[in-house]
């Protein structure tokens, strides 16, 4: 294991302490920078994974389309619609935006663990 993959749970478990936490402003802000959080460690950790295997990626999209094409993630349209997610969020606030966002997380979230549960597994 590497202190990314462990660093990517951490940041999972942080994430799901958001959602379940009450529903206010700040905790919705809080749920969305976890998200952001996880989802840059995921993209990074299947990359690593890949150099694991002699393969690359050099970026975030390219990273999910090769972990889908080698069966480390099952949805690829919902890690795509995640991968959006992040963008949006990154790189502009907007409030109606936030709880859109906000309300897919939990959505998120389930695939997030996924990924991390199979890159714990003995065939990763």
């Amino acid at each position: 294991m590497t202190a990314r993959l462990d660093s990517f749970s951490l940041a999972i478990v942080r994430l799901n302490e958001a959602l379940v936490a009450s529903k206010t402003d700040l905790n919705r802000d809080a749920a969305i920078q976890r998200f952001e959080f996880c989802f840059e460690l995921a993209w990074k950790v299947i990359q690593e994974q890949a150099r694991t295997e002699g393969l690359d990626c050099q970026s975030p999209k390219g990273c999910l389309k090769l972990a889908y094409k080698n069966g480390w993630i099952g949805d690829e349209a919902g890690w795509l619609a995640m991968l959006e997610d992040r963008n949006r969020t990154a790189h502009t606030y907007d409030e109606a935006l936030a709880k859109a966002v906000y309300h897919r997380l939990s959505a998120h979230l389930p695939l997030l663990q996924a990924l991390d549960a199979y890159l714990r597994s003995p065939h990763a």
